[in-house]
């Protein structure tokens, strides 16, 4: 299967990911942003927000930025993902996905952007600011 080469952007803030109790109801300040993801398990709680938004003492890991997926695509593409997570995968960069109904968005620590941009660009994808 020929991969797809696809077009990215990196969006303007920093996330955190966060981890609340199952039960919790999901907090305002979880939703303030332009993105954010939230899902629910049996176990936790998880959050994906701008990091300016959440207040002290909540469970987080901060610093991560997010490449978003030109989209739509279509539910029968194949292997967006590995596309992505694998070139990343061999230059020791690690990830967080999020998917929606219409993209998929990856974040990596910010401390790493700019040689997963390189990577992603090297792997043949386009990384716009």
């Amino acid at each position: 299967m020929e991969e797809k080469k696809l077009i990215l952007t990196v969006l303007p803030d920093r996330f955190s990911i966060c981890r609340l109790d199952p039960n919790e109801v999901v907090p305002v300040w979880a939703i303030a942003g332009s993105f954010f993801s939230v899902t629910r398990t049996s176990e936790e709680l998880l959050v994906v927000c701008t990091e300016a938004t959440i207040p002290e003492g909540t469970l987080n890991e901060r610093g991560w930025r997010c490449f978003k997926v030109h989209g739509p695509l279509e539910f029968s593409l194949t292997g967006i993902l590995s596309s992505l997570t694998v070139p990343l995968a061999e230059a020791g960069i690690s990830v967080f996905a999020a998917s929606t109904y219409d993209t998929d968005y990856l974040l990596v620590k910010e401390s790493r952007l700019e040689q997963a941009r390189q990577v992603l660009s090297a792997a043949g994808h386009k990384v716009l600011d």
